[in-house]
């Protein structure tokens, strides 16, 4: 009789374990169609796997994302309601050591460090596009203060305008020797693959840098990026999925090559004769596969 009462438990066990893995089977199918945004943007915290960056900046997810605490000596974290501190391990340890250099080289007690990833990376609801793998951070062009930031003031408090109001140079009033140490620090991490800066702020470096010029192909013009550095850090060991981003283009990227950034028609585009339509969001299923596993984790 014994016997019989153990085969019998071996065979429930075998039916919920098959049972949980078909529920599993029809959570993942019922979140293929779904907008990818409102998945990963409803996640509250990281997936307990081992640490992974999955597939490329702009289109993947993070496996076992680590929180930057809020505060440290050298940085504080921004708009926390967010909840978009995570980053890949290799994230936080640079902008903890990266941190940690900026009194030595500036007039900066320190970083005000703006959106890293959501816990399990992803699109995001409102903002970037990039930002889904926990390998980019957003870097305030405004020092940290000497005193803690209250919960409040994160939310409030804004990050100072770099660029002129006519958009072809940085405002003289708060560009300063500082600025150019602190996101010259940056782009000579060994880590860092780019540092996204407005298109103004990359012509006051390519005017104001001294020395070693060579981290000046790193920073690169892009839209917006007014107030604050996006600093993107490279794929790291231990994550075979993660897609790199191809190799910045030789030279510091300072000659005509800016030019265009500063012409009419970049600056002042003509409106389309038709409206474009609005681009369809991207759906889970359009991301890699691991991303399914991540996303639906307990």
């Amino acid at each position: 009789m014994g016997r019989h009462i153990v085969r019998a438990a071996l065979v429930g066990l075998g039916l919920l374990a098959a049972g949980a893995a078909s529920a599993q089977q029809d959570r993942a199918a019922n979140i293929d169609n779904k907008p990818a945004k409102q998945v990963f943007g409803a996640a509250r915290d990281a997936a307990p796997f081992e640490a992974r960056a999955i597939g490329f900046y702009s289109k993947g997810c993070l496996a076992g994302a680590e929180a930057l605490p809020v505060n440290g000596k050298t940085w504080q974290a921004m708009r926390l309601s967010r909840n978009r501190n995570w980053g890949h391990p290799n994230l936080v340890a640079f902008l903890e050591r990266f941190s940690a250099k900026v009194p030595g080289i500036s007039k900066w007690p320190g970083i005000l460090v703006g959106d890293m990833a959501q816990p399990r990376g992803g699109p995001m609801l409102t903002g970037h596009a990039s930002h889904q793998i926990g390998l980019d951070a957003d870097i305030w062009l405004t020092p940290m203060p000497t005193r803690e930031f209250s919960r409040d003031e994160r939310e409030k408090v804004s990050a100072t305008m770099i660029v002129r109001p006519d958009r072809l140079d940085v405002d003289s009033k708060v560009w300063t020797p500082s600025l150019v140490a602190v996101i010259k620090t940056a782009a000579q991490d060994a880590e860092v693959e780019r540092v996204l800066v407005n298109a103004a702020i990359k012509k006051a470096l390519c005017r104001d840098a001294t020395g070693d010029r060579s981290w000046l192909q790193k920073v690169r013009p892009y839209w917006g990026h007014d107030y604050h550095m996006h600093v993107r850090i490279s794929c790291p060991a231990g994550s075979p999925d993660c897609r790199a981003q191809d190799p910045v283009v030789p030279g510091e990227g300072c000659g005509s090559e800016l030019d265009w950034w500063f012409s009419d028609a970049n600056l002042h585009p003509k409106p389309p004769k038709e409206p474009p339509k609005p681009k369809p969001p991207m759906l889970v299923k359009e991301l890699p596969e691991a991303c399914k596993q991540v996303v639906l984790a307990p």
